[in-house]
């Protein structure tokens, strides 16, 4: 079986705060890397109150802090929002107080809206147009210090951090295959070009000193409980959100309900199941069906798990059924 990973967005539910959030985080790290789980990634976004790892390179620290072996990084830091310098001497330091265990998946969208986006005094020059700049500027701050190199990263010279290009369309395959970088996809959420992107890719892939040989990974929704009704009562919290982000009236994670259909017109039904086709939502038999489907059709060599519950027992039981069913392939 291949390796199995969970991205965290640190849900914030209604009637909680991002300190539960953020302890919530760490507690479901802690179980994770006890159930066998590969990689531990957050995600940065902005001016969401229903998420709480907009500080990324923070939260990554208080969860490798928390945790001895599990891999733990950013799925994705938001590039254009930040100098490439800036992210270099984060993930240095990360590196340097827990070497080995630091991934850097890189994004190229704002992660908020165009008013956020201006709110983050980015120089407005930079934008999405220089990611691929941008990259290869972070990259060489990662790497060992050449003769007369004036700007250097400290903590992050020479410590070559792994970098991961993550994405939900062809440019971000096409860059990481001219890189030679392992590439994501952000499946979880925008799956409509997930098997050209990761044929293009494939195809494309040069070899670098990073990486010898193509390497995706995709995620995936999982929500499983001990019956297919449960989970999919479950589900409808990240539906609810999803529903409400398109209404334009995003907020703290939903409590679930039992009947979705009663919640959303059928044209922002038919929005949500195209947005989150990539789900195995039951129980675990219906879970290992759905992974298998999966699977077989798209041929990732990881496969990153996401939940964005409600509630956190939920979560864990979740996260726990999923690591069975997945060891149970092997």
């Amino acid at each position: 079986m291949i390796p199995f990973s969970i991205l965290d967005l640190s849900p914030i539910a209604q009637g909680a705060t991002a300190a539960d959030a953020l302890s919530h985080s760490l507690d479901l790290a802690q179980h994770a890397e006890r159930w066998g789980y590969h990689r531990y990634w957050l995600a940065e976004h902005h001016n969401m109150t229903g998420i709480a790892s907009a500080a990324t390179a923070v939260v990554i620290g208080y969860v490798a802090g928390g945790t001895t072996t599990i891999r733990v990084g950013s799925g994705g830091v938001m590039l254009p929002n930040h100098s490439p310098l800036v992210i270099a001497e984060q993930f240095g330091t990360l590196a340097s107080l827990y070497p080995n265990r630091i991934d850097l998946g890189l994004g190229r969208a704002p992660g908020t809206d165009p008013a956020t986006a201006r709110a983050l005094r980015r120089d407005p020059m930079a934008s999405a147009d220089h990611f691929p700049e941008d990259v290869q500027e972070l990259q060489a701050y990662l790497e060992p210090l050449h003769p007369g190199q004036r700007i250097q990263a400290v903590p992050g010279t020479g410590l070559q951090v792994p970098i991961w290009l993550l994405g939900s369309s062809l440019f971000s395959a096409q860059l990481a295959a001219l890189l030679g970088l392992p590439f994501a996809f952000a499946s979880h959420f925008a799956p409509g070009d997930l098997l050209e992107a990761l044929e293009l890719y494939r195809r494309k892939f040069k070899p670098s000193r990073q990486l010898d040989h193509p390497y995706t990974m995709i995620a995936v929704n999982v929500f499983a409980a001990d019956t297919d009704k449960e989970a999919r009562r479950q589900f409808t919290s990240v539906q609810q959100a999803f529903i409400n982000l398109r209404r334009g009236t995003p907020g703290p994670v939903p409590g679930p309900i039992d009947e979705i259909t009663e919640y959303a017109a059928e044209f922002e039904l038919a929005q949500i199941r195209h947005a989150l086709a990539y789900s195995a939502v039951g129980s675990p038999e219906t879970v290992a069906n759905k992974l298998t489907e999966i699977l077989e059709e798209t041929k990732p060599d990881e496969l990153m798990l996401a939940g964005h519950f409600h509630d956190h027992q939920a979560r864990l039981h979740s996260f726990a059924l999923a690591s069975q069913v997945l060891r149970r392939r092997r």
